[in-house]
């Protein structure tokens, strides 16, 4: 099982991530409202601006510090899991 890294010590399993979106549209943030309601959102940018959102299998949504290109180019296998975070 392959991980990538999304900052600040946290982890997700590639083979999990269903979508990986941006913060900033109105049906993202229904999404992470409702998440919350149901107890299904996992903040891993801790204390930080939210600026990636990824959606689980198990529809877990995980809010991250890393903008979403950062964490694209992982997914793909481009960026070193080593990478200075921000």
């Amino acid at each position: 099982m392959k991980f990538i890294s999304l900052g600040y010590g946290n982890s997700v399993a590639v083979d999990r991530v269903v979508a990986l979106v941006s913060p900033e549209s109105a049906p993202v943030k229904r999404l992470m409202q409702d998440a919350k309601e149901m107890g299904r959102i996992i903040d891993v940018s801790c204390g930080r601006k939210t600026r990636s959102v990824i959606i689980t299998d198990s529809e877990h949504v995980i809010l991250s510090a890393l903008p979403t290109e950062k964490i694209a180019l992982r997914l793909e296998g481009v960026a070193s899991p080593d990478d200075d975070e921000e």
